[in-house]
């Protein structure tokens, strides 16, 4: 007996929703330390910190216009097509962890974060766990890359893989403002 169509895609709703309580409920307690702190640390400096951040926010969502054309290319049955558009998104995800991991280095390296201190310890904690959603996405497309392109996988299935995709892209347009653009120095 085969699945009704839709029942992947709502099952990934049902996870969507769920990661969000826990996204939410740490960007809520994030802001509550920050408004209730008055020396809240500010340690990111327009030049390299925000300017890094800002390219690391358009590669991710350039990534999510590539996992749009992917989902159009299955619908049109252009399986080539998908895997491409995937396999793009792919290099998005990879992309942007590997600009996360320089940035983590240098701030550490630079001690102007360290986990020991209050906002050190919110912001690997906000930052790290997006960045394991985003290494989770780049395994889960790259196995539905590997699918598509041996003729495994429906629509539905590259339409919940973008949905999940979406996600991190929208979780990501809310740590960037409250995370980094709300602890630039002054």
């Amino acid at each position: 007996m085969t699945n009704p169509r839709g029942v992947k895609v709502f099952g990934m709703w049902l996870f969507v929703m769920s990661d969000l309580l826990t996204f939410a409920t740490l960007l809520v307690c994030y802001s509550v330390l920050r408004f209730a702190n008055g020396e809240w640390l500010r340690p990111f400096a327009l030049q390299p910190a925000i300017v890094f951040s800002t390219v690391m926010t358009v590669v991710l969502l350039a990534s999510s216009l590539t996992m749009v054309w992917a989902v159009a290319a299955m619908k049109q049955g252009d399986r080539g097509a998908t895997a491409k558009w995937l396999g793009a998104t792919i290099l998005g995800g990879i992309i942007f962890i590997g600009l996360h991991l320089t940035e983590w280095n240098h701030l550490i390296h630079a001690s102007a974060i360290t986990p020991a201190t209050l906002f050190g310890s919110v912001f690997f904690a906000v930052t790290g766990l997006h960045m394991a959603h985003v290494a989770g996405g780049v395994i889960y497309l790259s196995v539905l890359t590997a699918g598509v392109a041996r003729g495994k996988f429906n629509e539905e299935d590259i339409e919940t893989g973008g949905l999940y995709w979406h996600f991190v892209d929208l979780v990501w347009m809310f740590v960037f403002p409250l995370v980094y653009l709300m602890a630039v120095q002054s």
